[in-house]
């Protein structure tokens, strides 16, 4: 079995470091699209709550006219 090479110093403080900046920008990046994807979930229930009063408008009216009298 070959031994394990050292890894240098300034590598591994180059390695941890861009982790440690990963998780930051990651936390930060969250942060500003949090507020954002509620907003659109929000606004998408807002819009299916309207078309599903559409859709039981519509259907009414259909089976409305289909039950006439006065065919």
């Amino acid at each position: 079995m070959v031994p394990p090479v050292a890894v240098s110093p300034v590598i591994k403080t180059a390695r941890w470091s861009f982790l440690l900046i990963g998780i930051l920008y990651g936390k930060q990046r969250y942060d500003y699209l949090k507020p954002r994807a509620e907003e659109e979930r929000r606004v998408e229930e807002a819009e299916k709550k309207i078309r599903e009063e559409q859709e039981k408008i519509a259907k009414a009216l259909a089976e409305a006219s289909e039950d006439s009298i006065l065919k």
